[in-house]
């Protein structure tokens, strides 16, 4: 199993006790098909309803466990309602109409489960009233829509190599004056510059980023071996393609990766930290390399670039030079109407490059 998978099973296994009987029963129904870190997201959603319900005075439960079934089903749609309010008035920068759909999604597939799937004892459902069936929840994921959100948050050809640059120079000049960001560059800056290189070379997730190992590298083939998410079988590594720009950068980090990080034998991961009052490094976190990229890209004019963008601006350009399957095959899309958004920005970000690279090619 790989690392991310089985921390979220650990902590899925931790949460489990605390939920009623009937929330486990479901979360053992879905296992076989769903990933732990589904099913955790899952859990936390269901954490988050139960407490509002207990705040609002709809259950007598002072604890997750002890909430009812029957307290489930005198819900009325007024309830739900306030719930869906408090979801997008409590903590928006947690809570966009994204977190919102998924969490409405959650409770529906708890309900259905409970009123059309799970018996009991006198084969009738577990819930015999599902409010949720009343619950439309609109799509919030429409490629078209997702690529207007994009357009102008993603780099461009020019804006790559500029941003690199930043990275691996300019930042270090910016920060000259502070004495503890300046050494944390100093130490880290080829690191970081391999992750955001590999990341806007290859189009990695950065939990697929994060699962790297050493022997997870082939510079010559110049692929890279990764567990790909939403695929249950942790025996396959699938081979993902990353351009020549990259090799240059992964080079100079792997020859530093051992002194460096001190990193001992045991540890495989390709992309190493050292913790506070640790000796030595260990594997880099999802949060952390996310927090990073944040770092970078505040400092270099765009706030509003992430991991994800730094995905998205690759996904672009490789879009330009494939078909939407290789693009699909090439991000690890389950669907190719994931992929569409990049169709969609064709409008004007892959129109402009597509003037660009025409331009370059016509002789002087």
């Amino acid at each position: 199993m790989n690392l991310l998978k089985q921390k979220d099973r650990e902590e899925l296994d931790a949460k489990l006790p605390s939920m009623p009987w009937y929330i486990e029963q479901f979360i053992a129904y879905k296992l076989p098909d769903l990933s732990p870190s589904s099913l955790l997201e899952y859990v936390r959603d269901y954490e988050t309803f139960m407490k509002w319900l207990m705040a609002e005075g709809l259950t007598e439960a002072s604890s997750y466990r002890e909430v009812k079934l029957t307290e489930l089903e005198v819900l009325k749609m007024e309830s739900i309602d306030n719930y869906r309010m408090f979801l997008s008035t409590h903590k928006p920068e947690r809570n966009n109409r994204t977190t919102i759909s998924r969490k409405l999604s959650s409770l529906r597939s708890l309900f259905h489960y409970l009123s059309q799937i799970a018996e009991d004892d006198d084969f009738y459902p577990l819930l015999k009233r599902n409010v949720m069936a009343k619950v439309t929840i609109k799509r919030t994921h429409k490629p078209k829509d997702t690529a207007a959100k994009l357009e102008g948050k993603l780099l461009q050809e020019e804006e790559i190599a500029e941003f690199m640059a930043y990275v691996k120079v300019h930042y270090g000049t910016d920060v000259a004056d502070n004495k503890q960001a300046s050494h944390s560059f100093q130490l880290n800056s080829v690191r970081d510059a391999c992750i955001i290189s590999f990341i806007l070379h290859s189009g990695l997730r950065v939990s697929e980023v994060v699962n790297l190992n050493v022997d997870d590298i082939d510079l010559k083939k110049k692929l890279c071996y990764v567990f790909r998410k939403g695929k249950n079988d942790d025996t396959f590594k699938t081979p993902v393609y990353f351009r020549q720009e990259a090799v240059e950068d992964l080079t100079a980090y792997i020859a530093i990766r051992e002194t460096r990080y001190k990193s001992p034998r045991k540890e495989k991961a390709l992309f190493l930290a050292i913790a506070n009052g640790k000796n030595e490094g260990s594997r880099m976190t999802k949060r952390a390399i996310q927090a990073m990229v944040i770092k970078y890209a505040k400092r270099f004019g765009k706030p509003y670039l992430s991991v994800h963008k730094l995905r998205h601006s690759f996904a672009t350009d490789y879009y330009l030079q494939n078909d939407i399957y290789k693009t699909q095959e090439q991000l690890g899309h389950a669907s190719p109407e994931t992929t569409q958004i990049y169709a969609h920005l064709t409008d004007k970000t892959m129109a402009e490059a597509i003037d660009r690279r025409q331009k370059e090619g016509k002789p002087d």
